[in-house]
């Protein structure tokens, strides 16, 4: 049975680019890959068929030697059929190649060709408690953290001064083994080398061999105005070293703001609440309260104030982050009742309920009234 003509196969023409043979092999291969096909031998074939063809054509002088001679380009043994019984190397690398762009996992491998045992540093969290007044203002703060730092005496080689890393024997400085079974090439981490690529045969005796030390670093951290409990500051690259002279890590500052004598914040409102003597309530007046920037201000009590009204001082509330705006703050006043009245007092506080009327107390004279005509209609 003669075959067909690989441009045919890939349903291209002789004029396709690089990119577009790509690209269609992809969808093929996809359509015809034998896991989608289970048990369907026509789907194995036509799969094989468009991978011999994209082996070919996507190699320039085995393409060039294919639109000059065809098919008998590569009989005779010369160069290795690329159609042949087991498929070869060429084709485990095109198979293995083309998935990796499919599935994402270009560059994922161990230390890879271009890691060489490089490893990004861990990152690392911090809890840092500040008061509202300083959530307010902001400020400047500076943390003691314990990481890992680059050793400075291997540079972070993790290899003893005077020497370097060697690439791995096993895996020739991939950090991956192949072991072709049959139809699929399977692929594993170097045990040697743990998917590093590299190995070191003299270890610095310093780091012993990691390229990382434990210090204790001073950072100094920038808290803006207007912070929220749980908010995250993050430091790049402030984080652990990484192995062997890899990037470092992030340090996340995670802000908690402690409970505050006076106030209780909501957003950017603050709420603060005052008590008022029953005296205050009746006749009114002023309270001096204090407000989140250390100043105070004196809050207007009208006459016949009943407790938990609540006043609003504009624009004295917390700022809010990263803008010009600023919160409210609410000023709730409780109606204290007196406690340990002494004898002449009683009697002044006798006196003046005796002279009380619904006009001073219309809430409880007119409550009342009501639970009077509520009963009163029950009895009929």
């Amino acid at each position: 049975m003669s075959k067909r003509d690989y441009y045919e196969v890939l349903e291209v023409s002789r004029t396709v680019t690089d990119g577009e043979l790509k690209s269609t092999y992809r969808k093929l291969a996809m359509k015809w890959h034998p896991d989608r096909n289970p048990g369907d031998a026509q789907a194995e074939i036509r799969f094989k068929e468009v991978t011999e063809a994209y082996e070919v054509l996507k190699d320039p002088q085995k393409r060039a030697a294919y639109d000059r001679f065809g098919h008998a380009a590569f009989e005779g043994g010369g160069g290795g059929a690329p159609g042949g019984p087991g498929f070869g190397a060429d084709f485990a690398s095109t198979f293995s190649d083309i998935f990796d762009d499919l599935f994402g996992m270009a560059g994922q491998r161990g230390g890879g060709r271009g890691g060489q045992g490089r490893e990004r540093g861990a990152d690392l969290r911090y809890n840092m408690e500040i008061t509202l007044e300083e959530a307010f203002a902001g400020k400047d703060a500076t943390i003691k953290i314990p990481s890992s730092v680059t050793c400075e005496a291997c540079t972070g080689t993790g290899a003893k001064p005077g020497s370097q890393p060697k690439p791995c024997r096993t895996c020739g400085g991939t950090g991956r083994i192949r072991h072709a079974q049959g139809f699929f090439t399977l692929e594993r981490t170097c045990a040697t080398c743990q998917g590093r690529g590299q190995v070191i045969e003299d270890p610095c005796t310093v780091c012993s061999g990691s390229g990382r030390v434990t210090r204790e670093r001073t950072l100094q951290v920038a808290i803006p105005a207007g912070v929220e409990d749980g908010t995250r500051i993050r430091l790049g690259n402030e984080g652990e070293a990484g192995a062997r002279g890899g990037p470092p890590g992030d340090l996340y500052i995670f802000l908690s703001i402690a409970p505050h004598e006076f106030f209780q914040r909501d957003g950017a409102d603050l709420f603060c609440r005052v008590p008022i003597s029953l005296v205050q309530a009746a006749i009114g007046g002023s309270v001096e309260v204090p407000t989140i920037d250390g100043e105070k201000t004196k809050v207007k009590v009208p006459e016949g104030t009943q407790t938990g009204r609540r006043f609003r001082l504009a624009g004295r509330g917390m700022p809010v982050l990263r803008t010009r705006n600023t919160g409210d703050m609410y000023v709730q006043v409780v109606v204290e009742t007196p406690q340990n009245l002494t004898k002449r007092q009683r009697e002044l506080l006798m006196e003046f309920e005796k002279e009380s009327s619904g006009d001073t107390h219309p809430e409880s004279s007119g409550f009342f009234s009501k639970v009077k005509d509520f009963f009163a209609g029950d009895a009929e």
